[in-house]
């Protein structure tokens, strides 16, 4: 059995590396042998690291190996600010209007994975499992397999996949069915993300769809499934009752929103929400506030500067409008806040609101109902545009992020909604929560790659089958 080789765009650092995805990853990568692999700005060194020659440096003090392959600052600026954040990113998320496809930013987005997969080719060994994260990598394995690897690769995308209609858009629109169809398994967060990824597929009459759900195109074959991700449920619901952080007055109901200051999150929707309420319930005027915060992120990307600048204008519109001397309508906060203190916070609010105009997940519901008292839980207001309404849907409150009238009208309910109906709503949530956890996610992913691996000798004898054979297995 060979080792589990993770790839993403930048390696988990520190002597004790944390996260959701670390925690999830490292008992597998502890149990077979691991290794983590990045790519890194020449421009921002890390303490501690060793030169491992060719571009390379590695790290150690980590139950795993990691490695990262050094690039030139303004190569790595057009990879990920360019091609990952300022086209790849809009594309994904319905934002096509945003898309700023520079021809340097497709380069460097090739090139720096060519020089990845190169390094990376030489790290592997025959058995390992390979196992790619995130748009960033989408061209990895066909770059892996202009290097002669034969391993069992899989990619996840953290985010949307894109619509038929929207990848069209996209110059060299193919190239996208071209990458995914040299991995062998591409997981992806929800079902409708699935249904969108076949939908771009049979757009091109290549592919032909096997019975088994995998899709045959050209002489190479992927399977595409939904393997939604989790939280690290215990840990977190420790942090939140350890958590010393505390919403003040407690007199008052409590609203929490808690994400990276994006585009896709829906956050003026939500403030212009709020807004409507206070201006709908003149009783809840002074009785609930909201504390939103949003988390600074790609600064350099022009769309990010103007969001910022508009969350800004409306929390003082609100404010200005419904405030008095012991009261604040809306607490924005322009910055990250430890994970510890956000737990606690999510434990004391009232309503949770999670209202994404797209979104992969969203695990940010999935913290707030784990962080929740069962005798007394707040409640989720949740978007069905989030990745997390599939499996949380049925009995969360669901808002519509474009009704700013309608979810006004949702948040009223979630606040006055009774205890016995909280409970009922937020028992089954927390089951879902607790049962598809994050090692659930990784397991079920590293299990159906393994399989991949095994079946290896089968998937080639059918991929060298006739045209017409492989055809009459299609669904």
């Amino acid at each position: 059995m060979g080792r589990l080789v993770i790839v993403s765009n930048r390696i988990p650092l520190g002597s004790n590396p944390s996260g959701g995805l670390v925690v999830a990853l490292e008992d597998a990568m502890a149990r077979r042998g691991g290794l983590w692999v990045g790519v890194q700005p020449e421009g921002e060194p890390i303490d501690g690291a060793t030169d491992a020659g060719e571009g390379v440096i590695t790290l150690d003090g980590a139950p795993f190996d990691r490695a990262a392959v050094c690039m030139p600052d303004r190569l790595y600026d057009d990879y990920y600010l360019g091609y990952a954040n300022s086209v790849l990113w809009p594309l994904c998320h319905g934002r096509t209007e945003l898309i700023d496809q520079q021809p340097r930013y497709r380069k460097a987005y090739e090139e720096v994975n060519r020089r990845l997969a190169r390094s990376l080719a030489k790290m592997v060994e025959p058995d390992d499992l390979i196992w790619v994260h995130d748009y960033h990598h989408l061209p990895l394995a066909a770059a892996l397999r202009a290097e002669g690897l034969q391993n069992a690769i899989g990619f996840f995308l953290h985010i949307p996949f894109p619509t038929a209609s929207n990848v069209f858009a996209l110059t060299g629109a193919r190239d996208l069915v071209d990458w995914l169809s040299d991995y062998d398994l591409v997981g992806l967060q929800t079902r409708r993300d699935v249904a969108s990824a076949m939908d771009v597929f049979r757009q091109f009459p290549e592919s032909q769809f096997l019975m088994d759900g995998s899709i045959r195109f050209g002489s190479r074959m992927v399977e595409i499934k939904s393997f939604p991700i989790g939280i690290e449920v215990a840990g977190f619901r420790e942090m939140a009752q350890r958590s010393e952080a505390r919403l003040a007055p407690r007199s008052r109901k409590w609203i929490i929103g808690a994400e990276r200051l994006d585009y896709s999150k829906g956050l003026p929707h939500r403030l212009r929400a709020f807004g409507k309420l206070l201006e709908q319930e003149a009783d809840l005027r002074g009785a609930v506030s909201l504390l939103q915060i949003a988390s600074p992120t790609r600064e350099d990307v022009t769309a990010y500067r103007e969001i910022r600048e508009e969350l800004e204008q409306l929390s003082g519109a609100v404010n200005g409008r419904y405030s008095d001397i012991n009261y604040t309508p809306i607490q924005y906060l322009n910055r990250g806040i430890p994970r510890d203190q956000l737990a606690g916070l999510f434990a004391q609010a009232d309503v949770g609101l999670v209202t994404p105009l797209a979104d992969g997940m969203n695990l940010v519901a999935k913290e707030y109902v784990a962080a929740q008292d069962p005798d007394d839980p707040g409640v989720l207001v949740l978007s069905s545009f989030a990745g997390a309404f599939e499996q949380l849907g049925e009995t969360a409150l669901i808002a519509n992020p474009y009704d700013p009238a309608q979810m006004a009208r949702v948040i009223a309910e979630a606040l006055l909604m009774p205890r016995e109906e909280r409970i009922a709503r937020h028992r089954p949530m927390l089951a879902r929560v607790e049962e598809e956890d994050v090692a659930w996610w990784s397991s079920s992913f590293i299990e159906a790659l393994e399989a991949k691996r095994l079946g290896g000798d089968f998937l080639d004898l059918l991929g060298a089958l006739p045209e017409g054979r492989a055809a009459s297995a299609s669904a």
